[in-house]
């Protein structure tokens, strides 16, 4: 039976597929429209590394430290970011602190950031991928688990305004196609 890796292990793996797509476009794909119709594919950098901070330093008290702008450097802005969110997750005094939000209660750090953190990164690479011309085949069975997990949650997810209408995929498509339709993603037509 496999085991389930760390929550600091699955950000290092998640962080590091999408820190290869980062690491990998050219200058002008930039400002490319990415799947998300508000967003450019720096956008997609500049949501992961904005909105997290804020949440981790309300629910944990913990601060991470300023980087570069994704409007301005989207590599250096998530290399800087992602280091940083790595660095807490390797911290051993990490497992025993705990996130409070008036949404959540209490959750262990490790698991806040592994539920709702990680598998944003995760979500996102695809945007990411398609906004700048690169492939990318995410994990099947990741994707299969995250979409039985929310599909039971789907009119609760539609009216937080995160995700945009569920978008039909053909029949027998893949795991990763059915969880990019469930989010709004139109996987067709960024194929």
């Amino acid at each position: 039976m496999p085991t389930t890796p760390s929550a600091a292990d699955d950000h290092r793996a998640v962080a590091g597929l999408f820190s290869d797509l980062v690491g990998t476009t050219v200058p002008l794909a930039w400002d490319n429209q990415s799947p998300v119709r508000e967003w450019k594919a720096r956008d997609v950098v500049g949501h992961l590394v904005e909105w997290f901070p804020g949440f981790l330093e309300s629910g944990a008290g913990i601060t991470l430290p300023a980087g570069p702008s994704a409007a301005d450097d989207p590599v250096g802005a998530w290399r800087h970011h992602a280091a940083a969110v790595q660095a807490v997750l390797d911290d051993p005094t990490t497992a025993g602190k705990v996130l409070t939000n008036p949404h959540l209660g209490e959750v262990p750090l490790d698991q806040a950031i592994a539920n709702f953190y990680t598998s944003d990164v995760f979500l996102h690479t695809w945007d990411l991928a398609r906004a700048t011309g690169q492939p990318v085949a995410l994990d099947e069975d990741r994707c299969a688990a995250m979409l039985a997990g929310m599909e039971p949650m789907d009119e609760v997810l539609r009216q937080s305004g995160q995700y945009g209408p569920r978008i039909d995929v053909p029949a027998g498509a893949d795991a990763q196609s059915r969880l990019m339709g469930f989010i709004g993603r139109d996987p067709q037509a960024w194929s």
